[in-house]
């Protein structure tokens, strides 16, 4: 069914149709929407689960790993400082294999305090043991959360899922999106089937005490579980384009980089900004090409490799910044790793952070300053409020 609405609203519909039978959010700008109208339908009876209301978003992720444990399929939803509030327990959650899925209403860490977007908040988990995954618009952002479960609840898995979003740009900005019906998606996702679970009748300890002895082994296998994920997110996005006709199978996505000299590399709604820059580029005459990159962890180094092998240059426009680094940004930094030998002229472009706009005059800008080289630097920065 096609209809007009709030990003926020699709998400809640899709986590509606996927039948989580818990969820537990503390609301917090910019994801409030998404628990409001979840909190609306369990009241209405249009959900069938128990909304669990929490005094903090540490309580949020806490509620959630116990009622994952005692084998129930659960939601949450956070950003920003809630998700640094949650730290602690987002490792939890992973090492204790419980395949939780979280919205993440892509927003700006403090200090200054600022609600609007960047993607630093999802960014400096990424070696969490969570998988995360990042959709363009309204409709990719609804269809991953599909997805997400699939994936996450699969016994050669077993890892908890961040859906990202970025804040107020997809998030409260209203689209036309097709939402489909409970029964396709009961057709698609069946009941959540824990391999493990709490039980009376037969005892068993989630996140016990771990000496030097065995602590390593978890972490191994959370990692051999996260690189399984790559291949298990394709297979679940083939079947999710078969039933449904949309198109995620890759863990990256290009545009127009068929006979590129320069790529842009991004994440999220920037690449529909870069998408019309490349446009209005290539009819200038410029070779110039996107790769979005649709899954930060598992990181789809080799797809990455693939698609950029040949391009002269590469800019990755970061919406995070990794203080200290010399590529900037977390995303060039993998992006470096990836590609380093067959494309050496790889440069990190920081910028949009605190939702500072990146127009199609910056996109331009950043491709220029690639072409001359110019490398690892802010873009759009106001001179007169620097000292």
């Amino acid at each position: 069914m096609l209809q007009i609405t709030e990003g926020s609203h699709a998400v809640a519909e899709a986590v509606k149709l996927c039948r989580p039978q818990v969820v537990s959010a503390y609301p917090i700008t910019p994801q409030t929407h998404i628990v409001e109208r979840l909190a609306e339908m369990v009241a209405d009876g249009d959900l069938n689960g128990e909304y669990i209301c929490v005094e903090s978003e540490f309580s949020a992720l806490s509620s959630c790993v116990g009622a994952s444990a005692a084998g129930s399929r659960v939601y949450s939803a956070t950003t920003s400082q809630g998700l640094a509030f949650m730290a602690e327990v987002v490792f939890n959650a992973a090492g204790m294999r419980l395949p939780i899925v979280m919205t993440i209403a892509n927003r700006a860490l403090g200090a200054p305090l600022n609600i609007w977007n960047d993607q630093q908040d999802s960014i400096f988990l990424r070696d969490s043991g969570w998988m995360q995954i990042y959709g363009e618009d309204a409709q990719e952002a609804m269809d991953l959360h599909f997805i997400a479960y699939k994936l996450a609840e699969r016994h050669d898995v077993l890892l908890p899922c961040f859906v990202c979003l970025d804040g107020f740009i997809v998030s409260h900005t209203f689209e036309p999106v097709d939402i489909p019906s409970q029964k396709e998606i009961d057709e698609f996702l069946p009941a959540f089937n824990p391999l493990h679970r709490l039980d009376a009748k037969n005892p068993m300890s989630f996140g016990m005490y771990a000496t030097p002895d065995c602590y390593q082994e978890f972490r191994y296998e959370i990692n051999a579980a996260m690189i399984r994920a790559k291949a298990a997110y394709r297979e679940i996005a083939a079947e999710f384009k078969a039933k449904f006709g949309r198109d995620y199978t890759g863990l990256v996505e290009g545009y127009r980089l068929e006979d590129a000299e320069t790529a842009i590399v991004a994440m999220g709604s920037i690449c529909g900004t870069a998408k019309d820059a490349i446009d209005e580029m290539r009819d200038a005459g410029e070779k110039v090409g996107l790769l979005k990159i649709r899954s930060f962890r598992p990181f789809p180094s080799e797809e990455v490799r693939t698609a950029l092998k040949g391009v002269k240059n590469i800019a990755v426009i970061e919406k995070n910044i990794s203080i200290g680094s010399r590529m900037l940004g977390a995303v060039g930094l993998e992006v470096k790793d990836a590609v380093y030998k067959d494309s050496p002229n790889i440069f990190s472009y920081v910028g949009g952070l605190g939702g500072r706009d990146i127009r199609k005059r910056d996109i331009k800008q950043i491709v220029q300053w690639a072409k001359e080289g110019r490398n690892d630097c802010f873009f759009g920065l106001r001179e007169e409020l620097l000292k």
